[in-house]
């Protein structure tokens, strides 16, 4: 029975297999709520009176306050610890969501983004905690099954904020369901068993160690489990100038890493599949005539599939005997070709045929990633380095929208063309850098 809990919290005792459960829970709810809300804002705030520009104004400032917040929150995470941070972001997220159920303005509309803008990094600090928690070569398989509880909640929640928007003052409704979702999130990070996990976890590892883990992943496990202690009994209750300077000292320190290779290929995916579907549902229409129900049914099936992706990343990681490079480079490759096929499609049938495999492949090269950046970064902490991936992502979501809109003056396989040509030179990269991966990912199989 214990072994069936190990296996099923990514590798961990019992303690911490219900902890990792838990987080799976923090994830689905998170995405949950979000999308309960988030399909209907462009709507209500027309709806106030604002006009497409101003609309556009607000949307961009959520996107740069998340660009820059991601970086300090991830920081401040290692800093005061996973607790204290995550339920910080969790609370005042939940408080952006109730300030908009009372949105009867423009302003105030404006003013509820703040708080959700500056800290709605639920789920990078839930992977931090998840990487805390589990072995290297455990990461990605507990790391897809988190994206695919979160899709999960991606793939429900607009279906009941459309539902429950068909009724009067439907929006406000909704948003005060949302806030309602992120205060019981709240609630269930709070009666996470921490204490357990941090003695549990680090005596089970040292114990049984020999059974799953090398000496060096047991050494590694103590430390988290120390440091995580240490961190948050004192951290958290020091001077803020000194957290401060503890971040940008931590900021600093990746600045001068060597990890820029590693980013610019995650800035380059990131941007290439944010162009594939920049223009997805217009295009469809043009060149095929279809309606755009019928690309929203095709989004909704490769969320699904994407769901099913996270669930197969334990046995694909296993077949290739966890080498996080070559799954990346080949999930890469394999997302370049697929969104080729769709900017070369003659017929509708060889878009769906493209938009099935392109959900596999994106939602692996999307874990992996994360996965590089953890691996590679080494002692560097692992909130500091999501933190900073985020914030990668965050200048990706800027800048596409305005390539798309160029390329799309071209021809509406503008953007995916684009696409292309972004994903082989994020390849040419990672071939470049071929010795410097695999010297990471030998010792990560020597460790095993």
């Amino acid at each position: 029975m214990e072994e069936e809990e190990e296996q099923e919290g990514g590798g961990g005792p019992a303690a911490s297999a219900r902890f990792v459960r838990c987080l799976y829970a923090v994830g689905f709810l998170d995405l949950f709520g979000v999308s309960l809300v988030v399909p209907l804002m462009n709507l209500h705030i027309k709806s106030l009176g604002a006009s497409h520009t101003v609309a556009g104004i607000i949307g961009s400032l959520y996107g740069v306050m998340q660009l820059f917040s991601s970086t300090f929150v991830g920081c401040w995470s290692d800093i005061v610890g996973r607790r204290y941070s995550l339920l910080a972001c969790i609370l005042l997220s939940a408080l952006g969501y109730f300030l908009l159920g009372n949105s009867t303005t423009v302003f105030l509309f404006a003013i509820s983004r703040v708080p959700v803008g500056i800290f709605k990094h639920t789920l990078s600090i839930s992977k931090a905690l998840l990487s805390d928690l589990v072995s290297e070569r455990d990461r990605p398989l507990v790391m897809g099954r988190f994206n695919a509880a979160s899709s999960v909640g991606f793939i429900l929640g607009p279906v009941v904020g459309g539902y429950l928007a068909e009724f009067e003052g439907g929006f406000y409704q909704t948003s005060f369901i949302c806030a309602s979702i992120f205060f019981l999130n709240g609630g269930l990070v709070w009666m996470l068993p921490w204490s357990e996990e941090n003695t549990s976890n680090r005596d089970h590892y040292q114990d049984k160690g020999t059974n799953s883990f090398s000496a060096k992943s047991n050494h590694d496990l103590h430390l988290k489990s120390a440091t995580s202690r240490a961190v948050t009994d004192s951290s958290f209750f020091q001077s803020p100038w000194i957290q401060v300077a503890a971040v940008l000292k931590k900021i600093k320190g990746i600045a001068c890493s060597n990890l820029w290779d590693v980013f610019l290929v995650r800035f380059l995916m990131s941007v290439a599949i944010l162009l594939y579907y920049s223009n997805f549902t217009l295009a469809l229409e043009e060149r095929f005539g279809v309606k755009p129900l019928f690309a929203g049914y095709l989004i909704s099936y490769s969320s699904a599939l994407g769901v099913l992706a996270g669930c197969l990343l334990g046995p694909i990681t296993r077949l290739y005997q966890h080498n996080t490079y070559r799954l990346l480079l080949h999930s890469s490759t394999f997302t370049c070709m697929l969104i080729l096929l769709y900017t070369s499609a003659l017929s509708i049938w060889m878009v769906i045929l493209s938009s099935t495999f392109l959900a596999f492949s994106t939602t692996i090269g999307r874990t992996c990633i994360i996965d590089l950046e953890l691996t590679v970064g080494g002692n560097e902490a692992s909130g500091t380095l999501l933190g900073v991936g985020q914030s990668v992502t965050s200048v990706g979501r800027i800048i596409a929208p305005l390539l798309s809109g160029i390329a799309q003056e071209f021809s509406p396989c503008g953007p995916p063309s684009l696409a292309v040509g972004l994903a082989l030179v994020a390849i040419v990269i990672m071939n470049a850098n071929k010795q410097k991966y695999c010297s990471h990912g030998s010792v990560k199989l020597k460790d095993q």
